[in-house]
C-alpha cells in the first residue's frame, strides 16, 4: 500500500514525500484510515515503528479544514491536544508535526517544564490549533489561565502507560474535566497494561484496538546480548567493549542520576568522550548533549529512563545497559532506541550476580533466552589486576631469609628465626624449644581477691587523714575590727 492509498490530502503527501517515507508502516496503515473516520482508537506497536506520524498525519488531515492565515488569536483555537510523559518526547512529537504541516497552514506548539513559561505564553496567546504538552506544565498554563481548550475536538495520549508509571494519571484526570465531552480520543504506547486498559475504558468511547505486533514484543532485527560480570569490573568492561567492538555511536543507561554521572567522569579519564542526560539537567544541557550525539561529536551518551522513550537517533546500531532496569518493560523501552526502520541493532546488557533476577524477568516478559557470553582475557585480566600484592619477604624484617621448614601437619619447627625486640633487647630465638618453665609468680600464681583487705586498708587511710588533720596547729591571728570606739584623751 501507498501513502496516496490512505485518504491524505496534497499537502500532506508533499510533505511526506520530502521527509523520504515511501511506503506507510503497518501501524500507519491500519491507524491512520480508522482516525479519518473519526473513530476512538488503542493503538499498540513496537517502539520505532512509525506511531507518531500513525496519528500526526490523520490529525492534520482533520484539522486542515481550520487552517487559515488570520492574525486574530481568535481565528486560532486549540483543536488537538497531545500529552505526553517527558520534554524529549514532546519535542520529538513537535518536530513531527511542524514537518509534516509545513504546508499547511495550520499553527503548532509544544509547552513543558524546566524553561521559562513566558515564551510559551506567547506562542499560545498568538494562537495555535495543535498543542504539545507534558501534564504538569499544560496544568501551570490553565492555572494562569493562559489557554482555554474548551475547543478541543482530538486528545491524543502517546505512551500513556509511561505516564502512569511515572505518577501523571491524577494531572490526566483534571486535564480531562476541562476537556469538552465530544471529541475523538487517541491513545497510542509500545504496552498495555491492566492499568491503561482500565484508563482507556474510562477514556474511549468504542476504542478501534490496533495491534500490529504481540504485546511487549520487540524488535526482530535487534541482537540481543548480555555480558556477565562483577559489579566493579563493568566500568572497565564498558570501555573495553567500546574501543575492542570500535562502537562509534553508543546511548548507555544506567538506573540512577548519580551512577550515569559517576559513569560518564570515568569515561573521560578513560579518553571516551561522552555527555550525560537526566532529571537533573536542565534542558538546555540535555538539548546540547543530544545535539552532540546527534552530530557524532561525542561518541557515548549516558542517560537514565527519562530518555528511554522520546529519543529519535537515526542509524544508532548500539544501546547498552550498564544498569537493567528495575522494570523489565522499561528494557523494551530503552532498546528500542536502535533496530529502526528496519536497520540492525545491538542490545548489550552488563549483567552483575545481583541483576540475575532482573535478566530472569525481562527473559519471562520477551518470552526467549538472552544468549549470554564472557570474556575470558578480560576477566582474567581484572582478577590479577585486582588480586591482593603477595608480601614481600625480602623487605620484611621480621621473616628470615632462611626458607621456612614445613612438616606434614604444616607447623612450624622450633629451628625458624624470629627476631623480636622487647623493652630494647635483641631475643633470637632459633634455639628456644617450645616448653619454657617460667617462675615467675605473676603467672604460675593463682590470682585471689581479697576484698576485707582492701577495705580495711582504705579505711586506715582515710583514719589516717582525719588524724593529720585533727592535730594540725593553725595559727591565731587578729581579726580586724569593723568599727573601733573613740579613744578618750
Amino acid at each position: 500500500m501507498l501513502f496516496e492509498q490512505l485518504g491524505l490530502s496534497t499537502d500532506l503527501l508533499r510533505a511526506v514525500d520530502e521527509e523520504g517515507y515511501k511506503q506507510p508502516t503497518p501501524i500507519q496503515e491500519k491507524a491512520i484510515p480508522v482516525i479519518l473516520e473519526g473513530k476512538d482508537v488503542m493503538g499498540a506497536a513496537q517502539t520505532g515503528t512509525g506511531k507518531t506520524a500513525g496519528f500526526t498525519l490523520p490529525m492534520l488531515r482533520r484539522l486542515e479544514v481550520y487552517a487559515n492565515t488570520s492574525m486574530s488569536p481568535a481565528r486560532h483555537p486549540v483543536r488537538a491536544l497531545v500529552l505526553v510523559p517527558t520534554r524529549e518526547l514532546a519535542i520529538q512529537v513537535f518536530e513531527s508535526i511542524k514537518s509534516f504541516s509545513k504546508h499547511t497552514n495550520l499553527r503548532s506548539t509544544l509547552v513543558y517544564g524546566g524553561v521559562n513559561i513566558d515564551s510559551q505564553t506567547a506562542a499560545i496567546r498568538n494562537g495555535i490549533e495543535i498543542l504539545v504538552a507534558t501534564p504538569g506544565r499544560l496544568l501551570d498554563h490553565l492555572q494562569q489561565k493562559y489557554l482555554t481548550l474548551s475547543k478541543v475536538e482530538i486528545l491524543i495520549l502517546d505512551e500513556a502507560d509511561r505516564m502512569l508509571d511515572m505518577g501523571f494519571l491524577p494531572d490526566i484526570k483534571r486535564i480531562l474535566n476541562v476537556l469538552p465531552e465530544k471529541r475523538q480520543n487517541l491513545m497510542f504506547s509500545a504496552t498495555f497494561s491492566n492499568d491503561i486498559k482500565k484508563l482507556a475504558n474510562q477514556l474511549l468511547n468504542n476504542p478501534v484496538l490496533i495491534e500490529v505486533a504481540k504485546q511487549n514484543s520487540i524488535n526482530d532485527m535487534i541482537t540481543h546480548v548480555v555480558y556477565e560480570t562483577k559489579s566493579n569490573f563493568k566500568s572497565e568492561l564498558l570501555v573495553h567493549l567500546i574501543k575492542e567492538k570500535k562502537l562509534d555511536q553508543v546511548l548507555i543507561f544506567n538506573r540512577t542520576k548519580s551512577g550515569a554521572d559517576r559513569l560518564k567522569q570515568f569515561l573521560d579519564r578513560q579518553g571516551v568522550l561522552s555527555a550525560v542526560i537526566h532529571g537533573d539537567k536542565n534542558q538546555l544541557q540535555r538539548c546540547q548533549a543530544l545535539d552532540e550525539f546527534k552530530q557524532d561529536i561525542i561518541k557515548v551518551l549516558v542517560a537514565t529512563d527519562v530518555a528511554a522513550r522520546g529519543l529519535d537517533i537515526e542509524e544508532l546500531s548500539c544501546v547498552i545497559n550498564f544498569e537493567l532496569p528495575n522494570n523489565p518493560e522499561d528494557y523494551i523501552h530503552r532498546i528500542g532506541r536502535t533496530g529502526r526502520a528496519g536497520a540492525k541493532g545491538f542490545a548489550i546488557s552488563l549483567v552483575s550476580p545481583e541483576e540475575k533476577k532482573l535478566l530472569t524477568g525481562i527473559e519471562k516478559l520477551l518470552n526467549k533466552k538472552i544468549k549470554i557470553e564472557k570474556i575470558a582475557q578480560f576477566d582474567k585480566t581484572q582478577e590479577q589486576k585486582h588480586k591482593p600484592r603477595a608480601r614481600n619477604t625480602q623487605n620484611d624484617k621480621s621473616v628470615s631469609h632462611n626458607p621456612v621448614q614445613k612438616d606434614n601437619k604444616s607447623k612450624t619447627t622450633d629451628q625458624q628465626v624470629e627476631v623480636i625486640y622487647f623493652n630494647g633487647v635483641h631475643v633470637n630465638r632459633n634455639n628456644v624449644t617450645k616448653k619454657r618453665v617460667v617462675n615467675d609468680p605473676l603467672f604460675t600464681q593463682p590470682y585471689n581477691s581479697d576484698e576485707s583487705a582492701l577495705k580495711s586498708e582504705k579505711r586506715s587511710e582515710l583514719d589516717q587523714k582525719s588524724r593529720r588533720h585533727r592535730e594540725r596547729k593553725y595559727p591565731i591571728r587578729p581579726v580586724p575590727a569593723l568599727f573601733a570606739p573613740p579613744v578618750s584623751k
